[in-house]
C-alpha cells in the first residue's frame, strides 16, 4: 500500500489545475476573501443554496477533505462558502437565481461564463465552474444509452470493411491548420 494520502492526491490535482491554467489562484483567493469576511462579520448565510443544501455541502466537503493532524479540513477552509458564492453569481447580477431568472438573463449569464475570452477577476471562477459543468454534462450524455445511440456506437463488433464517412474527413480537413 502506498504512503500517499487522499489529501496528497487532491493537493496534486489542485496544483495541476492551477499550473495548467484550469484554475486561477488569484480568482479563487478573491472569492475566499469575500467568504472569510462575511464569515468573520457574522455567521455566514448561504446566498444561492438553501440552508439544507449548504449543510449537505459542508458534510460532503468534510468527507472529501476532513481535518487531520496536519491541517484543518475543507469545512474550516470555507469550501462550502466558496461554492455557494460562485453559485450566487447569477443572483448578484440579476437579483434572481438561475432557475427563476428570465430566459434572456440566463442566456446573458451563460454568454459571460461560457467563454474563456471573458476571463476577468469576478468572472474567472464562474467560467471555470461552467467549463467543469459542461464537461461533466457532455461526459454524462455521451456515455448514456441515449448518447451512445446518437453517435451510432455499435460496440466491439467485427466489420468487413471500415470506412470513414466523407463528411467527417471534410470536417477534419477544414478544421486542420494548413
Amino acid at each position: 500500500m502506498s504512503d500517499v494520502s487522499r489529501r496528497d492526491v487532491l493537493r496534486g490535482i489542485a496544483l495541476s489545475m492551477i499550473a495548467g491554467g484550469g484554475f486561477s489562484l488569484e480568482a479563487a483567493q478573491v472569492v475566499h476573501g469575500i467568504a472569510a469576511a462575511e464569515k468573520a462579520a457574522s455567521s455566514y448565510k448561504p446566498k444561492a443554496l438553501t440552508a439544507h443544501e449548504f449543510r449537505t455541502l459542508q458534510k460532503l466537503a468534510d468527507y472529501i477533505i476532513p481535518a487531520d493532524d496536519r491541517s484543518p479540513g475543507a469545512v474550516e477552509a470555507g469550501a462550502a462558502e466558496f461554492i455557494d458564492l460562485l453559485a450566487g453569481q447569477m443572483e448578484r447580477l440579476y437579483s434572481a437565481n438561475f432557475l427563476t431568472a428570465k430566459p434572456d438573463q440566463q442566456i446573458a449569464m451563460l454568454d459571460l461564463i461560457a467563454y474563456r475570452k471573458n476571463e476577468s477577476r469576478p468572472l474567472g471562477p464562474g467560467i471555470r465552474f461552467f467549463d467543469w459543468a459542461r464537461r461533466m454534462v457532455v461526459d454524462a450524455y455521451y456515455t448514456s444509452p441515449i448518447g451512445i445511440k446518437e453517435v451510432g456506437y455499435m460496440g466491439n463488433t467485427s466489420v468487413a470493411k471500415f470506412e470513414v464517412p466523407q463528411d467527417a474527413i471534410d470536417y477534419a480537413v477544414k478544421r486542420s491548420p494548413a
